[in-house]
């Protein structure tokens, strides 16, 4: 016993040390960069010049600390990061506009986002509110969704019930206890748990941030199942927690409502990464103002002031590793030229999958400590979207700053396990879930932009498989069979959508509409996944989240975004965090908690 309390001890000791540690890198966050926010651009030259910079040679910045391989938000952040640390870095996008899932499309007058939808936590002086300030300059401005932000729909549509999940903790409780009579104790109960296990996501960050034989340590000798109840319940799965609360089918299924968020149903999602979107959500939801382009379009800016550069079209061919095995840059490919790119550091976001399958050297992929990572990670579920242009505006037609979350019956899991393995003839007619929202009624600039416009964007889960007789077709060239099953899936979905929204029907002047396949060409996700490697129990097990870390096999290759930490636009956050404080060797949440405090005190002598 004393043994265990003297290890504990000296443990605690070092890990207050690691927390307090320096290192001779800039603090990126010495000082509150927010300014006033500049008036909104909407002139299309002036955007384009930011987010559609094409990649040629001459344009690549001499002298670079760091190249990053993909635009999403995990590379746009560390690159900011590291820009605002007086590093000169270059990001390299393969599509044509930056953002990855960040970016936005038009077509036929209609713009459309494609990952962004709604972001919690982004109140006033909530902690990820200032990450996100100073990685703007404060120029990025969010607009709070209405209350009830979400409804949860389940059943039918000729039998079906309705429920509401409101803004703010004490008005989410009371909503549901409202909404479930004779369910109010074991409601508590469920938020009570889900706010105490949720404070657990930065224990994740933790082990993912201590040396490897720091955080190997806490996990052999059990301290971190000691010290952690996020840890402890890892192990549980979502449906099992909520059982213990409620036999009520109803309030099993708006408990578990959420998943679609991280793409993993509830019997096989760990219950303590379901309490960190819960908690996300408590306050309510959040849309960028102007659309999600503004926040690459707000982020590129700090990057060239720092002497770097965003390009656009620039596909990496593969990480250049020099006669030490250290990597040393990237090889470009256009057209029929390649263009070697040199930086002592590389950063990857494209993901796992493709930085150790595809981008390494092929020697090295086979690499057991390559392997080993593999083999503790699988594909997530893949996407189908469909998105709408209506003629109207927000008030005409009805449309409001709110989530749809649609379900054919109170079953979650039994609807999405019968659907994901069904056959590719019967899976448009088992669709088990919707989700519905209009980009158009949460952004308070849309109308002053597309005037008498509006648009609705309805996502489902799609398995790759389905759809990979057509993986070598060029995109809007798969033909006519492609096409064919494509629009089965509309069809499928919009049936459902216009017995929920009827006034749209005779309003529709566009529909278009993505598969996986369209995935894996735009924002280059290897199995059309949205949310990165799969957000499964075992990913979220103590040793394989001080495993799955920034720092890689190979010397000053790092990785960022969803697959460091976790799926979505604050995790692709995080995971910039993380990755950043690791090329730095700088802790940078300790830097990010002292400013926080300067501004808090600033806040309060203006007050004052």
């Amino acid at each position: 016993m004393w043994v265990f309390l003297i290890l504990g001890a000296l443990l605690l000791l070092l890990l207050f040390r690691f927390w307090r540690s320096r290192s001779g890198s800039p603090n990126p966050f010495r000082e509150d960069t927010r300014r006033p926010p500049a008036p909104f651009v909407t002139e299309k030259d002036a955007r384009k010049k930011v987010l559609k910079q094409v990649f040629s040679k001459d344009k690549v910045p001499d002298n670079l600390d760091a190249v990053i391989i993909g635009s999403g938000y995990g590379g746009l952040a560390a690159a900011v990061i590291l820009s605002k640390a007086g590093k000169r870095v270059l990001v390299l996008e393969q599509h044509s506009k930056a953002g990855g899932c960040c970016h936005t499309f038009n077509e036929k007058g209609f713009e459309f986002d494609v990952g962004i939808h709604y972001i919690g936590q982004m109140h006033e002086n909530s902690k990820q509110r200032m990450i996100v300030d100073q990685l703007t300059d404060g120029q990025l401005q969010w607009a709070k969704m209405d209350s009830p932000f979400d409804t949860v729909i389940l059943g039918d549509p000729d039998n079906y019930k309705k429920y509401y999940v409101y803004s703010k903790r004490k008005e989410f409780v009371e909503g549901l206890k409202k909404q479930f009579p004779g369910e109010e104790a074991g409601i508590d109960k469920f938020v009570a748990l889900v706010v105490k296990t949720a404070r657990g996501v930065y224990d994740m960050i933790l082990l993912k941030m201590l040396p490897r034989p720091l955080a190997w340590l806490l996990y052999r000798t059990g301290l971190v199942f000691l010290i952690s109840p996020f840890f402890r319940m890892v192990s549980k799965n979502l449906s099992e927690v909520v059982a213990e609360f409620t036999s009520n089918a109803d309030l099993r299924a708006v408990f578990s409502y959420i998943f679609p968020t991280y793409g993993v149903n509830p019997t096989a999602c760990s219950f303590p990464l379901h309490t960190i979107l819960v908690d996300h959500y408590m306050k309510g939801g959040w849309y960028p103002q102007g659309g999600a382009s503004e926040i690459a379009f707000h982020s590129i800016p700090i990057i060239q002031r720092a002497g770097g550069a965003v390009l656009t079209k620039a596909p990496v061919q593969s990480i250049l590793v020099n006669s030490q095995g250290k990597a040393c840059g990237v090889s470009v490919k256009k057209v029929q030229d390649v263009v070697n790119i040199y930086a002592p550091v590389v950063i990857s976001d494209a993901g796992i999958f493709n930085t150790y399958e595809r981008l390494l050297p092929e020697k090295l992929r086979a690499l057991p400590d390559i392997q080993n990572l593999l083999s503790k990670v699988q594909h997530g579920v893949g996407g189908f979207s469909i998105f709408i242009g209506l003629r109207g505006s927000k008030e005409e037609l009805g449309l409001e700053a709110k989530n749809c979350y649609i379900y054919r019956n109170n079953n979650l899991d039994e609807g999405f396990s019968s659907y994901i393995n069904s056959s590719r003839e019967t899976a448009p007619d088992k669709i088990p879930f919707l989700y519905v929202g209009s980009p158009s009624a949460k952004d308070p600039l849309w109308e002053k932009r597309f005037p008498d416009k509006s648009n609705l964007i309805v996502l489902a889960a799609a398995k790759y498989e389905w759809f990979e007789d057509w993986k070598e077709e060029k995109v809007s060239k798969r033909g006519v069979e492609y096409e064919g099953f494509k629009n089965s899936f509309v069809d499928s979905m919009m049936d459902t959508v216009l017995k929920f929204y009827p006034q749209i029907k005779d309003n529709i002047e566009c529909i278009s509409s993505g598969t996986p396949l369209s995935n894996k060409h735009y924002i280059a996700s290897p199995r059309g996944e949205l949310y990165g490697a799969d957000h499964s129990i075992s990913r979220f097990q103590a040793d394989i989240t001080a495993t799955i870390r920034p720092q890689t096999p190979i010397p000053n290759l790092y990785l960022t975004g969803q697959d460091v930490f976790l799926a979505g636009f604050i995790g692709a956050l995080h995971g910039a965090v993380i990755c950043t404080s690791a090329v730095l060797q700088r802790n940078l949440y300790v830097d990010l908690l002292q400013l926080g405090k300067k501004i808090t005190a600033s806040d309060d002598k203006k007050k004052n």
